[in-house]
């Protein structure tokens, strides 16, 4: 038997400063536990996308891409490195459009945090500083009077394009900075002097920052996998920690390769004024020459899990939508940092990738966010308990791994047995006591099996209808009108309700099953990834199934990007097809094709084990030596894909080392091989009819030493001497379809 017992608040309810007296607006709040919007309590979902690494044409729709994956947050850098490359020269045009951007998502109904730096990182040149601040005389993210006075220059320029707007949530000041807590009360003193504002005032906790007290809302992260150790690391215990539930939140893994001279530091507790909350969640991962992870959909989804388990009163995702860098700004050895990352992709194999594609991510991810839409408000009053015998480290692949939520009336029971790299059996005869403040609850009512792969939220003890449910061995998804709950099965793992302490069998089905007076909606485990939760227009909740893209506004108008979608009719109790109509080409789509693909140019016979290093670190190879060994296929394209409506999307199987896209001669995107397909944009590429494009791809030699994934690696070492192929170019349009009523 597993055992848990609820334990209460550790710390009584506080009301700090900020948003409460300080920076104050109506409608927004602030206590130690939750963020408050016009009284009631919330989980935030915020999700980072990168204004300026994202064609402005492209910001509304990718916007309603997150407000479809439950996004409530859009977080963006604002890169100083992008703005003023020159000094003297700010540029706030096109995608640089910061105001406009904050204007879109006002209007999106999105909130905003801007993270303002001046230091951002975010894998770019210098962490996002201009060169010429970079080489300024200056000690640089102090309190230095030669360095505040450029960031001054800075902030006015750029308060001078927001121009007393207020509609965005929250300011983040510098990023990373880990002993310098003074030099944050200044940033923010020069923000608002700058005529910038905000209720949330909010700076990175992780390392073991020290940061002012009441002045910053601490922000922490996890990342189940990274490009900034070592090409040669095991599969680091900071990582593998946030597969577990716990109740540490500091991380010391994350950017450590910047801090190597910084003694390590005992991880830092939770500030008893602010709730626990992330900024960083790793949405993907980007990919350095020297290391190229490749998180899987469960990878991400199991540490957002675990991290809601743990008591998280806000899930923040970097990246959640990826871009592309403007030329000359990325990450590398040349500027003095510790990896080579991409020239120009910065796709992160984000939910929502550079080419505006949904990852698999996205779908786990937005079951996440629909419970916590359903659920926020009573999950903020609920600490977390961990259960009586918890795993005795992260090397412990035999304890499963389960949490509590629990307000000691009701809860939810947590479950995340999925780890990447080191394989979890099956968790035999699991069975689960939880004591709560009057009684216990035993769940299921046999012993089950946990397969690996399993992540669940079990309700327990919820009313609804004035039907109390002692327990439901499916995962809480959300609650429709009328009202139905709906839960979705883990595979596996036999579905069971109970009511007055007597158990009952359900065998999951798109019919609801009565309940008293509650419908309850146990979806099959194949249907979860089908799961879209609309909660916006005047109709109030929607479950919709989908195997197709769907997206809305603020009005709930469902936008498809294919006509299977079904929505369920609680009146019904039914699922019906979704009325949509065409939007673009009348509806009419090519079939996808494959390009027509010819070699101009063949490889070099013997490219090099390795083009150098820094810090110890494989270093990307230089262009000219990528241009003098890369092999170039010209790429010709059917009349269609030119066609703006159809809007078509290039989709490259490919293996070796290092890719670049070009149009007309100009390097469009890039990426560093890492076993996935790799998906450009045409129109976002800028091709247009009679535009040349040609696909440069590097070999990579068998015995080099950087990091691939497992399937990868594979395909090299079973090369001979060198790692090659062109497995498909396809082209595909994309069809456009819009809810009619």
């Amino acid at each position: 038997m597993l055992l848990v017992r609820h334990q209460p608040w550790a710390t009584p309810l506080r009301r700090p400063r900020m948003s409460n007296d300080e920076d104050a607006r109506p409608g927004v709040a602030l206590t130690s536990r939750a963020l408050l919007r016009d009284g009631v309590p919330v989980i935030p979902v915020s999700g980072e996308l990168h204004y300026s690494r994202v064609p402005r044409s492209r910001w509304r729709s990718r916007l309603r891409q997150m407000r479809a994956g439950g996004v409530t947050v859009v977080a963006s850098y604002v890169f100083w490195l992008h703005h003023v490359p020159l000094r003297g020269r700010p540029r706030f045009d096109g995608n640089l459009d910061v105001a406009a951007f904050v204007d879109l998502c006002a209007s999106e109904g999105m909130d905003l945090i801007l993270r303002i730096g001046p230091w951002c990182h975010g894998e770019t040149r210098n962490g996002g500083f201009p060169d010429w601040v970079q080489h300024a005389a200056v000690r640089h993210r102090t309190d230095d009077p030669a360095y505040l006075a450029l960031v001054r220059d800075w902030f006015g320029q750029l308060g001078r394009q927001l121009d007393g707007r207020s509609s965005y949530l929250g300011i983040q000041l510098e990023n990373e900075l880990y002993d310098q807590p003074q030099h944050l009360v200044t940033l923010k003193s020069m923000a608002r002097d700058a005529g910038m504002a905000a209720p949330l005032w909010t700076a990175t906790a992780w390392g073991s920052a020290s940061l002012p007290a009441s002045t910053v809302m601490p922000l922490y992260g996890g990342y189940g996998d990274g490009f900034w150790v070592d090409a040669d690391a095991p599969w680091d215990p900071t990582f593998r920690a946030h597969y577990l539930f716990s109740h540490v939140w500091d991380d010391p893994g994350i950017g450590a390769d910047l801090r190597r001279d910084r003694p390590p530091a005992a991880p830092s507790p939770l500030s008893p004024d602010f709730p626990p909350a992330t900024a960083e969640l790793g949405g993907g991962m980007a990919t350095a020459y020297h290391r190229r992870p490749l998180p899987t959909a469960l990878d991400v989804a199991a540490v957002a899990h675990c991290k809601i388990g743990n008591g998280s009163a806000w899930q923040g995702y970097y990246m959640y939508a990826g871009g592309t860098n403007p030329p000359g700004t990325h990450e590398s050895h040349e500027t003095g940092y510790p990896n080579d990352l991409q020239r120009l992709g910065y796709d992160f194999h984000a939910p929502i990738g550079e080419a505006g594609v949904l990852g698999p991510g996205h779908s786990l991810l937005r079951q996440q966010h629909a419970f916590l839409a359903a659920f926020g408000a009573s999950l903020t009053e609920m600490p977390s308990s961990l259960p009586s015998f918890p795993p005795a480290g992260v090397e412990d692949s035999s304890t499963l791994r389960w949490a509590l939520r629990s307000d000691g009336v009701s809860g939810f029971l947590f479950i995340a047995w999925h780890q990447p790299h080191v394989p979890l059996d099956t968790c035999r005869d699991a069975q689960f006591r939880v004591t709560l403040d009057d009684d216990s609850l035993v769940l299921p009512s046999q012993p089950v099996d946990i397969p690996a792969g399993t992540l669940a939220r079990w309700p327990l003890r919820l009313t609804l209808a004035g039907v109390r449910l002692d327990w439901v061995t499916a995962s809480a998804l959300t609650v429709l009108p009328g009202p139905t709950l709906v839960v979705t099965a883990s595979p596996g793992v036999p579905v069971e309700y109970a009511v007055d302490g007597v158990a009952h069998a359900v065998t999951p089905s798109r019919e609801p099953r009565r309940v008293g007076d509650l419908d309850l909606l146990v979806l099959p485990a194949e249907d979860a990834a089908l799961v879209w939760v609309c909660s916006d227009g005047p109709g109030g909740r929607r479950l919709l199934l989908s195997a197709s893209e769907l997206s809305w506004g603020p009005s709930g108008r469902i936008a498809a990007a294919g006509p299977d979608a079904l929505v369920y009719d609680p009146a019904s109790r039914a699922f019906t097809p979704l009325a949509l109509a065409a939007m673009e080409n009348g509806g009419r789509l090519p079939e996808p094709e494959r390009a027509t693909v010819a070699v101009e140019r063949e490889a070099g016979r013997a490219v090099p084990v390795s083009y150098g290093k820094f810090d110890g670190r494989e270093s990307a190879p230089a262009q000219d030596v990528f241009d003098d060994l890369a092999a170039v296929y010209r790429v010709d394209l059917p009349p269609w894909a030119a066609d703006p409506a159809l809007d078509a999307l290039l989709f490259i199987g490919w293996a070796g080392d290092v890719g670049q896209l070009r149009v007309d001669g100009r390097t469009v995107t890039d990426r560093f091989w890492d076993g996935s397909e790799w998906v450009v944009n045409l129109r976002d590429a800028g091709y247009r009819p009679g535009a040349r494009v040609r696909l440069h791809l590097l070999p990579l030699a068998a015995g080099s030493p950087v990091w691939l994934p497992a399937e990868a690696r594979e395909r090299l070492l079973a090369s001979d001497g060198q790692l090659l192929a062109l497995d498909h170019v396809r082209v595909a349009g994309q069809l456009r379809l819009e809810e009619t009523s």
